[in-house]
């Protein structure tokens, strides 16, 4: 497939990959997403929340624990994938992890403004590492093409 067309198709999935995750972040009513008259939510100790989870799983449901942990972290995966394709700068883990934790953070202070969601500093943690998780899924993939690059070239 040439360059052109695969940046082109990469720049729809990312639109799309965008679009899904602020819809899921923001909107969506099956993760209690809907605006309410209530107070702020927030977690600013980190790992109390996740600690939370895997102490009390079997009262809380499996799913939730998956959603809330397995969930949080995969959802930056694309994230992670998508940032070194763009960008030659974020071809770095630490520049990945970095606007990771700024896209992030970001979400995070829009949940809280909005009271939609709450602020939790373990997203900002399992988000973080959904990012780095990307960026090493990105230069696994880049190896793999690679290698089959100059294997058509000999």
């Amino acid at each position: 497939m040439p360059k052109k067309k695969r940046r082109l198709m990469a720049t729809l999935l990312f639109i799309v990959y965008f679009a899904v995750l602020f819809y899921f972040l923001f909107f969506s009513e099956k993760m209690g997403r809907t605006y309410s008259e209530r107070e702020y939510h927030y977690n600013l100790v980190p790992l109390k929340e996740i600690g939370r989870f895997l102490t009390y799983w079997e009262s809380l449901g499996m799913r939730a624990v998956l959603l809330n942990i397995v969930g949080n972290v995969a959802a930056f995966v694309p994230f992670g994938i998508f940032l070194p394709v763009f960008s030659a700068r974020c071809r770095k883990i630490r520049m990945t992890v970095y606007y990771s934790f700024e896209l992030s953070l970001l979400v995070e202070l829009l949940q809280l403004i909005t009271r939609v969601g709450s602020f939790d500093v373990d997203d900002l943690i399992l988000n973080t590492l959904g990012g780095m998780i990307g960026f090493l899924l990105y230069l696994l993939g880049r190896y793999m093409f690679r290698g089959d690059e100059h294997e058509k070239s000999s």
